[in-house]
Order: C-alpha cells, then sequence, then structure tokens
C-alpha cells in the first residue's frame, strides 16, 4: 500500500471499464475515497462499485457526458461534493468512436472524438483546479496513448492526433499549474486488452501488434496501475511533473 493515497479524494474519468476500472479499484485499495465515473456504462460502473464496497473500499458514482463542458463540470463538482473535495483528478475518459480512413472523415467525426478526447480533458481540469487550489494541492494525471507517438493502428488519425495533443498539453498545464501546488502527469498506454480493442481491432491486427512488442504479449489494465498510483503520491513522486510514462511492453521505447 502506498501510504500517503489514503484518504485522498479520487475521480477516475471513464472509470466503468478497461484501465480506469483497474485504477480506481486499486486506488480504493490503498485507502483512498474514489469516485467511479460511467457515460453509457451504468451497469458495470455499479458492479465495480459493488466490488469495491465488498472490499471495504470507499466510493460513489457518477454519471455524465464528459464531451459537453457543462456536463464534465458537473461530474468534477459532484464528485467533489461527495468525497469533501479532490485532490487528484485521472482524465481517462476517451474515444477512437471508430476507424476511419482520411477520405471518411467527416465534421461529426472530427467533432466527436476531439470533443471526447480533448474538450472533456480541459473542462474537467478547468473545474477540478478550482478545487485544487482551495485544497492547496492536487494532482492531474491524462490518460494518453501509444498512439500519441507512433500515429496509432489503421484509421486512428483522429484519435492518435487528439492524444498527441494531450501528451503536450500536459506538459503545458504543468508550466501552468506548478505554482499552484499541483502536479500534471500522463500515462501512455500501448496495446492494452481493454473493451477498446475488443470494438476496434481484429485478432488478426491484435496478433500483428503483439509481435512488435519486445516483451511479446498484450497487456492487461492491471499493467498500467502502478503508473498511476505512483503520480497519485507525493511520496512516490512529489517532484515529478510534466512526464509522460510509457506503458507499452517495449514497443515504443523514448
Amino acid at each position: 500500500m502506498i501510504i500517503d493515497l489514503k484518504d485522498r479524494r479520487i475521480l477516475v474519468t471513464g472509470s466503468s471499464t478497461g484501465i480506469g476500472a483497474a485504477v480506481a479499484r486499486a486506488y480504493a485499495q490503498a485507502g483512498a475515497a474514489v469516485t467511479v465515473h460511467y457515460n453509457s456504462s451504468r451497469e458495470q460502473a455499479e458492479a465495480l462499485a459493488a466490488t469495491i464496497r465488498a472490499e471495504q473500499g470507499r466510493v460513489h458514482l457518477v454519471g455524465g457526458d464528459m464531451s459537453r463542458s457543462a456536463d464534465a463540470a458537473r461530474v468534477v463538482d459532484e464528485a467533489a461534493a461527495a468525497m469533501g473535495g479532490l485532490d487528484v483528478l485521472v482524465n481517462n475518459a476517451g474515444a477512437l468512436v471508430r476507424r476511419a480512413t482520411l477520405d471518411q472523415i467527416n465534421d461529426q467525426l472530427y467533432d466527436t472524438v476531439l470533443d471526447t478526447n480533448v474538450r472533456s480533458v480541459i473542462a474537467a481540469s478547468q473545474a477540478a483546479v478550482r478545487h485544487m487550489k482551495a485544497a492547496g494541492r492536487g494532482s492531474i494525471i491524462n490518460t494518453s496513448s501509444i498512439a500519441a507517438r507512433n500515429g496509432g493502428g489503421p484509421g486512428s488519425l483522429l484519435y492518435a492526433g487528439s492524444k498527441a495533443f494531450l501528451s503536450n498539453a500536459t506538459r503545458s498545464l504543468a508550466k501552468e499549474l506548478a505554482g499552484a501546488n499541483i502536479r500534471v502527469n500522463g500515462v501512455s498506454p500501448g496495446v492494452i486488452a481493454t473493451p477498446f480493442h475488443e470494438r476496434f481491432s481484429t485478432p488478426e491486427l491484435l496478433e500483428t501488434m503483439r509481435r512488435t512488442i519486445p516483451m511479446a504479449r498484450i497487456g492487461h489494465p492491471v499493467d498500467c496501475v502502478g503508473a498511476y498510483l505512483f503520480f497519485a503520491s507525493d511520496a512516490m513522486s512529489s517532484y515529478i511533473t510534466g512526464q509522460v510514462l510509457e506503458v507499452n511492453g517495449g514497443q515504443f521505447m523514448v
């Protein structure tokens, strides 16, 4: 257990399934009060909350469409109200939406991907910073992607571009918020076995990706958990900000 996460108040957006669910559960196991956010996957979020409670964890649920600025701000404010404040925000909500080549991209897809992956982070961070400044400290952790570095798989132009924006925005926000004692870092997962790839990647594509990974396996959500625990902990990372940690089995090396 990372001792200083006990009683921390943490919101993980997009945490009903996949990496977000694993991270939210790990924070609760470390003694934090956690808010699980969902949009369309309410049933999965409720199941995760039940698991956390069965493990004696403290958990709240909040639903909302993070691609809408007003909804994103409400999600943050409701989480802070339920937990009595906010110490850590994990901006994990995001989506590929669908694979599309350049000639298949239209305004609707562009808006949906950018609103989900970029607007959500800006709006949630704006709301979170108000609570963190009131507390005198905070940590924001953004979920990027290996696609920000290598362009992603087929039809990932918008997704990869939005994640590249997010990685660089992490550095910019780290500079802007350092004076308020708010650290901003990112986690960049590689190919992880989540509902994301169940929806968007064929077994053949996943096998092609696996062959490019030195560790010779697809990752699992739990493989990403340590990075999020690390960045949330002042004891572990108090002098670290503006960093994006690659978690990809060696597929991309900095």
